[in-house]
């Protein structure tokens, strides 16, 4: 049988686990070094050596090559990619216009606030291992562009003619063709043609994993992307066939992800271990999603309250909802990446460009982290402008005890200079070449 094993809430371990290992970080340091190092020409050695391309020509794809690329699609693929983007679009520019500028008095006399701009260049990573998947190039690349970010860059390895078809209808300005630690190396520390980015997103490997958290800080990054997650709240009311279409529909990703159920009905499980068996029988990637089964589990729960206790708790990357009252519990949780509220509003829905990002954090991330957004790519840089007149002494006189409190005399007379009858006072003046008193 290829149910989900059950557990009680007190068998489960919620320890967080760090997103790479050691050897994978070294690895990816290596990497990384070289890459700054060498540039493009790292880069290419990287990527012959790991199979990403056959010559160094075909590291950098050229745009023209991308629009063949959306040219050549089947007719109806390129609508579905079309049309996915432009409902990523839709979301991306309703999020974006939520968050504005702001100017308000300031107590020096004058004005103060901050101004919302975006970074100068973004890379977008897309998986490109056992699945291609353009969704994820639409996800990244069409967000960045709905922020407003100018210079916006794709890499993905060994990109699939859909994946490359994506790019082009995200606009991108140029792709690389590469994957692993040197397509983050690349977006890093710029590599060639490609500028070096202010911005790293999009899911990856263990080794893009790692090398996104060993430049973080020098860039901004969304996340550190590990297994792909579902949680899946029910009770009585909730369809087994259903449930373990959803599980099934994760479980397919990776032999790693990891799909939950945490149930009020103490006969569920079994019913969806039965129709899991069912519908595996004819599942194309049933191995994958028989190992990822071996992951997950299934939990009985006094009630819906501990439910919602338990999936805080684990702070899955996408929670559904699927209860007699879906609205209800999902205003109650508190940690999730994405939440799927009611069973029409199913998690591949949000995998495949309805709307939200599917980009989000797992292992549980959701405690301290939201998913991809224009907010990502968004920085609010504050401003403090002077009036005609100086600040009022009072201030003046508060900011230097703050500062003398911090035991910085320097920072109390750059205050204390302000007052007007210093400004106006006999201080040293330079008078052509003339320092005079």
């Amino acid at each position: 049988m290829s149910g989900l094993r059950v557990i009680t809430r007190s068998e489960l371990a919620l320890s967080r686990r760090d997103p790479v290992d050691a050897e994978t970080l070294a690895v990816a340091s290596g990497i990384l070094a070289d890459v700054r190092a060498r540039g493009m020409d790292a880069v290419v050695e990287h990527s012959l050596r790991l199979g990403d391309v056959r010559g160094a020509g075909e590291v950098i794809v050229e745009r023209g090559r991308l629009r063949a690329a959306l040219d050549g699609l089947d007719r109806r693929d390129r609508a579905v990619l079309e049309r996915a983007a432009e409902r990523i679009s839709s979301f991306a520019r309703a999020q974006r216009a939520s968050i504005t500028d702001i100017e308000m008095a300031s107590p020096i006399g004058g004005m103060m606030g901050h101004r919302i701009a975006p970074v100068m260049n973004a890379g977008c990573y897309a998986p490109g291992g056992r699945y291609p998947l353009p969704s994820s190039v639409l996800m990244t690349a069409v967000t960045a562009r709905e922020a407003g970010v100018p210079s916006v860059w794709v890499a993905s390895p060994r990109p699939s003619e859909a994946t490359l078809a994506a790019a082009a209808i995200a606009g991108a300005d140029g792709f690389l063709a590469v994957g692993g630690a040197q397509a983050i190396g690349a977006f890093a520390y710029g590599a060639g043609l490609m500028p070096r980015c202010d911005a790293i997103v999009g899911p990856g490997n263990r080794f893009v994993t790692a090398a996104k958290q060993l430049v973080a800080g020098r860039v901004a990054v969304d996340m550190l992307a590990g297994p792909s997650e579902l949680l899946v709240i029910a009770d009585k009311s909730a369809c087994p066939a259903m449930i373990a279409a959803d599980l099934l529909a994760q479980a397919e990703h990776d032999p790693d992800a990891i799909p939950m159920l945490v149930t009020t009905d103490a006969s569920l499980p079994a019913c969806v271990g039965i129709e899991l068996e069912m519908q595996l029988d004819t599942l194309p990637t049933a191995a994958i999603a028989r190992a990822s089964l071996a992951n997950g589990f299934a939990c009985v729960v006094a009630s819906i309250d501990e439910a919602i206790d338990l999936s805080d708790e684990i702070a899955p990357e996408h929670l559904e909802i699927l209860t007699s009252d879906p609205e209800g519990v999902a205003n109650r949780c508190g940690n999730y990446g994405a939440v799927f509220v009611g069973s029409f509003a199913a998690e591949v829905f949000g995998d495949y460009g309805v709307g939200p990002n599917h980009t989000l954090p797992t292992g549980g991330g959701a405690r301290s982290f939201a998913g991809l957004s224009v907010f990502t790519f968004l920085r609010a840089r504050t401003f403090l402008r002077s009036g005609s007149r100086s600040p009022e002494p009072v201030l003046i006189d508060e900011v230097a005890s703050f500062a003398r409190m911090e035991g910085l005399e320097a920072h109390a007379r750059a205050a204390e200079l302000r007052r007007e009858p210093l400004r106006t006072s006999k201080r040293a003046t330079r008078v052509g070449n003339e320092l005079t008193q």
